[in-house]
């Protein structure tokens, strides 16, 4: 419980949190060191000013009382400190004294003038925090020395500017613990997003701190090994898809040359279905190198336009609903490989397709296929991405598919650095979209 209060007041990024805990603990540890300072220089001022005090009330009392009394007023200003007086007089009314420090300084002081002066001391009752020591001097004037204790000497002009300094030193100080400690985290986290079954993504540099030079190290290995064995899976699949053509045109040869009949039809008819399963699965495998294609900029419009024009020379019902102006780097022929995939889909299950492109709120481009099908439940979105899905209900399954062609679909948009998202149309339907950054 403890924990997740924590984490709910704590920032949510990484570099945040680092910045936050480093620079509160060097705040904390700051703060303890400037109150001990200000408590030691407290401290040994009023030690030093409590040690030397009854010397210097001592002399001011015996110089006093060998002057002339009509000369004592004029030396009174002169033998004035910052946190004593002399006043000729018994003073303002007191009250008994209770501090121990300052009974302590009275006692002193009482030492030092000798006990022929008669030394008693009282709370000044008109003025918080200060007391009065009473002397009777040898010709019996009374002295009242004024005690007001202060505090800690007034700190420096330049103290606050050098606070503000060291403030500023250690906000750049944390941020720059903060952004070396994270980065490491942000790269491995942006490689790891990067990584592709073809391998071609950023590799990690291996420079830096031990630790963070073995986290890359290790995650370049890592990617390696992932990327030899899609690399492998990938080419058992095209290996074995194309490996069964020959043989299926064998049987196929051999089918033809049987009587016509029910057994040949239905012969036929399965080799017919494994040939297309085998061409799908040659076209899954290669997929996943669509990426090695050089990108190229291309007018968007002018591509999606030719596309659609293509279909409908062939009586295909597909129509351009929303373009885009202006050019970009766009690997052409996968996603010419993409977008036809789709349509054919579209086409397939739903009789029409519909494309449309437009630029997104980050501005990558967006390029949807959209049909007004059965569409698919939405908890199945993500699973019929996966090759060899097929759904139950909603798609018909005697319409010849393998469940590959959203697969290839996902598969080389990602290799071409894209991604594929799936959604329902309100009032029916399934809108297949590309994001390209």
């Amino acid at each position: 419980m403890s924990r997740t209060l924590l984490s709910r007041w704590l920032p949510r990024s990484m570099a945040s949190r680092v910045y936050l805990i480093v620079f509160a603990g060097l705040m904390l540890a700051q703060g303890l060191s400037f109150a001990l300072m200000f408590y030691e220089r407290y401290e040994t001022a009023t030690n030093v000013m409590f040690d030397t005090v009854e010397h210097e009330v001592g002399t001011s009392v015996a110089m006093l009382d060998r002057l002339p009394a009509a000369e004592r007023r004029d030396w009174l200003s002169r033998l004035q400190r910052d946190n004593y007086r002399f006043v000729l007089g018994n003073g303002e009314p007191g009250a008994p004294l209770a501090n121990e420090r300052a009974r302590g300084l009275v006692d002193r002081i009482a030492r030092e003038v000798g006990a022929s002066y008669r030394v008693r001391a009282d709370v000044d009752s008109t003025h918080q925090g200060r007391y009065q020591v009473h002397f009777t001097l040898h010709d019996g004037t009374p002295l009242t020395l004024m005690v007001t204790p202060r505090g800690i000497a007034p700190i420096a002009r330049w103290l606050p500017i050098m606070l503000a300094v060291q403030l500023a030193v250690l906000l750049g100080c944390t941020w720059l613990a903060a952004r070396l400690t994270t980065r490491p985290l942000t790269r491995l986290a942006e490689a790891a997003e990067a990584m592709t079954p073809t391998a071609d993504g950023p590799r990690m540099s291996e420079a830096g701190p031990t630790e963070v030079a073995q986290a890359a190290t290790a995650f370049n290995t890592m990617q390696e090994r992932i990327a030899r064995h899609l690399k492998e899976r990938l080419h058992i699949l095209a290996s074995i898809s194309h490996d069964l053509q020959t043989p299926i045109t064998r049987m196929r040869l051999r089918a033809e040359g049987l009587q016509e009949g029910e057994t040949r039809e239905k012969i036929l008819g399965d080799l017919h279905d494994m040939e297309h399963l085998v061409r799908e699965g040659v076209a899954y495998a290669r997929s996943a190198h669509g990426g090695a294609e050089a990108p190229v900029r291309m007018d968007v419009g002018a591509f999606l336009e030719s596309l659609v024009y293509d279909y409908q020379d062939v009586g295909k019902p597909v129509a351009l609903m929303e373009s885009v102006a202006g050019a970009a780097m766009v690997r052409r022929q996968a996603l010419r490989r993409v977008l036809g995939n789709l349509v054919d889909n579209a086409i397939k299950y739903a009789g029409a397709a519909e494309v449309s492109a437009k630029h997104g709120e980050q501005g990558e481009l967006r390029i949807a296929v959209s049909d007004r099908g059965p569409g698919i439940p939405d908890d199945q979105l993500d699973l019929v991405l996966q090759p060899f899905y097929r759904l139950e209900g909603s798609r018909n399954r005697d319409t010849g598919g393998a469940g590959l062609g959203l697969a290839i679909a996902a598969q080389l948009t990602r290799a071409i650095g894209g991604a594929l998202q799936l959604s329902n149309r309100p009032g029916g339907g399934l809108t297949a979209t590309v994001v390209l950054p």
